[in-house]
């Protein structure tokens, strides 16, 4: 139980610089997701698909929302302990439209 309290005191403390490091890095974990996705399309044998799925925008879109998701996960809860901030200002970007 107190390794458990321990693990959410940590994350608690930690939970707003992890978000930031997300947005201050989504343009170079895009990159890496890209050629991930492009590894996995070359990878998959087309004759064996029925359509032809052009999986890297289908992965970028996905890896968006899972991003936004992240975002949402790791300051929603904080901002609601959080003392009040100056609004940070919207910048370009997935994460950056719910900032």
């Amino acid at each position: 139980m107190l390794r458990r309290m321990v693990r959410e005191t940590a994350f608690n403390l930690a939970r707003r610089d992890v978000a930031d490091f997300l947005h201050d890095h989504e343009d170079d974990l895009m990159c890496i997701f890209r050629e991930e996705m492009q590894r996995l399309d070359d990878d998959l044998p087309e004759e064996q698909l029925f359509i032809d799925i052009k999986i890297v925008p289908l992965g970028e879109v996905v890896m968006k929302a899972v991003l936004r998701a992240l975002h949402r996960f790791l300051t929603e809860d904080a901002e609601a302990t959080a003392p009040e901030e100056e609004e940070p200002e919207a910048s370009g970007g997935a994460l950056g439209e719910l900032r």
